[in-house]
């Protein structure tokens, strides 16, 4: 069996053989679909193949994998971590990635399938277009500033009432210019995003796991599917924890020799979309009555309000895992809220608004129905309070010995 090493970079690629135990240069390979297609036609059916994953390593993955058996995808940062040289080239480091999987100590990267792969491109497309449009709105709010004006009073400095704000204040015909530009891009790619996630909600509507998702309270369309693009399939992680490491939610530990594990912050490693929106989404659930608000609540009365909406983030990690792994839905969802969250996937999809009937989502906006549907989940986080003043009641110190405290 032969193992082949490719170093790629933006242009080329840079292979080395390993084979019986001797590596030897294939030489270099450009990154072009038909140099890649000849160089698989040269290899060899029982070859193993390892690249570093980058941002064209799924494309190289399809073109090497049907002529070889087994293509993996090494993690690079971890690739670094055992490997590090003093002296590094393209051609230690082709040798080095086979080197490391034929000894098996090579971290490798799952790939995920063609859908898979297409929600991540489609989550990754709205996520730069929320980011370009926040920053054409820092752009003029720093223009009024330059000019001694004041704070907008309306919320949204790009909605009907801001806008009209912002085009009434006094400024230099060029910067006028340039804030007109700036909104009219700002609704251009508007439009793009809205069509962008009607295309994520035209294949999330059949999506069984997201439905599940988003009975929880505080997750919508977006926060559920762009999880599900991170975590692909729920088996490959064996426990919740696995989970959480792999979105970068995990605290940081630090031990050595017989002394206490000191606990950090977060490893923040992995998966940096999906947990942006689990901290994001933390901050809509605390809002919700249930168990998860009481929680939040008594991390933040002892770490803040920040490490409190990391800490939701974990547990909505945690939270996950269970539900995708036991295909349950979340114990104290509120079925209204979760219509009202399907009716707007639904409309996001391009399905007819009908106004003026009753529809799915109609008893969420019935106050007496609403009151009824939050009861469950306040009753639900009341029952967590009184378990865990219970628990703080009742539990006991350990010995300064078994704490690891220095004695006094």
């Amino acid at each position: 069996m032969r193992i082949i090493g490719l170093d790629i970079h933006r242009i080329f690629a840079e292979a080395m053989v390993l084979e019986d135990g001797t590596a030897r240069r294939l030489g270099r390979v450009d990154m072009t679909r038909e140099s890649l297609q000849a160089f698989a036609a040269r290899l060899l059916p029982t070859d193993h193949v390892i690249v570093e994953a980058t941002g064209n390593a799924a494309a190289v993955v399809d073109i090497l994998a049907p002529k070889v058996a087994r293509v993996v995808v090494a993690n690079p940062l971890q690739v670094h971590l055992i490997a590090r040289a003093k002296t590094k080239t393209d051609k230690i480091d082709a040798r080095v990635l086979a080197q490391l999987y034929a000894a098996g100590f090579l971290p490798e990267v799952w790939i995920p399938d063609p859908a898979t792969q297409a929600r991540r491109r489609q989550v990754t497309r709205r996520n730069q277009l929320v980011k370009s449009r926040v920053r054409l709105k820092a752009i003029v709010q720093s223009i009024l500033h330059a000019h001694l004006i004041p704070r907008c009073p309306h919320q949204d400095i790009f909605g009907a009432k801001g806008r009209a704000w912002v085009l009434a204040q006094e400024v230099p015909p060029d910067e006028r210019a340039a804030i007109t530009r700036h909104i009219e891009e700002y609704d251009r790619q508007t439009a793009a995003q809205r069509v962008v996630e009607e295309d994520i909600a035209r294949a999330a509507i059949p999506d069984a796991a997201v439905r599940r998702l988003m009975t929880i309270p505080g997750v919508d369309m977006v926060v559920a599917v762009g999880v599900m693009a991170a975590i692909g399939r729920i088996d490959r992680f064996p426990s919740a924890d696995q989970l959480s490491a792999c979105l970068g939610l995990n605290a940081s530990v630090r031990q050595s020799g017989d002394g206490p594990a000191h606990h950090g912050r977060i490893t923040k490693r992995g998966r940096s979309d999906a947990r942006h929106l689990l901290v994001e989404a933390a901050w809509q659930t605390v809002r919700s009555p249930g168990p998860l608000r009481a929680f939040y609540e008594r991390i933040k009365a002892r770490r803040g309000a920040h490490v409190g909406a990391v800490a939701v983030a974990r547990k909505l990690a945690v939270l996950i895992w269970h539900m995708l792994s036991k295909e349950e839905d979340y114990a104290w969802g509120r079925p209204t809220l979760l219509a009202r969250k399907i009716r707007k996937m639904e409309l996001a999809a391009g399905a007819e608004a009908r106004r003026g009937q009753r529809g799915t989502a109609y008893d969420y906006n019935h106050p007496a129905l609403r009151r009824a549907d939050r009861a469950v989940a306040e009753h639900a986080e009341q029952a967590y309070r009184r378990i865990m003043q219970h628990w703080q009641r009742t539990r006991k110190r350990s010995p300064p010995s078994q704490r690891g405290d220095m004695a006094t």
